[in-house]
């Protein structure tokens, strides 16, 4: 059996839809790509499919990640467009590699986030986050289906910083734009989460809500900050394979 591994974004209005819609989206473009799919065993026989930490509904993202299973081998590039091509526009697929390696859903221990403010200032927005940065801890509290929890939201954030998104309000008003970067952690911290902290430690509260975009999902490089191509690995092993292999 073949393991693809496939990158995807969420964009435009597309962002609102929610995991499920996702999932039905995409064994449509399955079907319709004539992909030959890897059955699970037993009564009832499903695809192999399946997906790792998925944004939540009505957020936008260029780093969602699954992985495919094949009965037959296929070129990941030339699968990768006849997919995205089968996908509705704004679900796009971005990128494809053989999975060569084990354990990817341990990288993605780290998410770089874009919060877009429409009319908040961006000294504002500055102001906020060094008051955010700044503090011990910041302990916000979540509705979750066992009810009300409080979770330090703090910990989590690995930098957070804001620049001048340009005037965009529909009067000409402010724009900021946070940038984040956090860890996934147990309870995971969602950028509205970060939100409320900023809400607690610097009364900052957008008159609109924010448009909100994961531009990345990996592991988390600690001496830079950053967060990094969690399909790289796949991508580094296939040349010693392939040497390996013709020997």
């Amino acid at each position: 059996m073949q393991r693809v591994r496939l990158r995807y974004a969420k964009r435009g209005r597309l962002r609102f839809t929610s995991h499920r819609d996702f999932q039905r989206a995409f064994e449509r473009a399955l079907k319709r790509s004539e992909v030959p799919m890897a059955y699970s065993a037993g009564f009832t026989p499903h695809p192999k499919v399946s997906y790792a930490n998925a944004a939540p509904t009505g957020t936008a993202s260029e780093a969602e990640y699954l992985e495919i299973g094949l009965a037959d081998h296929r070129d990941p590039a030339t699968l990768r467009e006849r997919l995205d091509s089968s996908m509705p526009d704004g679900l796009d697929i971005v990128d494809a590699v053989e999975a060569r390696t084990a354990s990817f859903a341990e990288r993605l221990t780290a998410s770089a986030w874009e919060l877009r403010l429409t009319g908040v200032a961006p000294e504002d927005a500055e102001r906020a986050a060094a008051r955010f940065l700044a503090a011990a801890s910041v302990e916000v509290t979540r509705q979750t289906k066992k009810g009300a929890r409080t979770f330090d939201t703090r910990a989590a954030v690995v930098s957070l910083t804001a620049e001048d998104g340009g005037a965009v309000a529909p009067d000409g008003g402010p724009c900021a734009i946070l940038r984040l970067v956090v860890r996934h952690l147990t309870p995971a911290v969602r950028p509205d989460d970060v939100l409320s902290g900023l809400r607690t430690t610097a009364d900052l509260a957008p008159p609109v809500p924010p448009g909100v975009t994961r531009l990345a999902q990996g592991p988390l490089d600690e001496e830079t900050g950053t967060v990094t191509d969690p399909l790289a690995p796949d991508r580094d092993a296939a040349p010693a394979i392939s040497t390996a292999a013709g020997r």
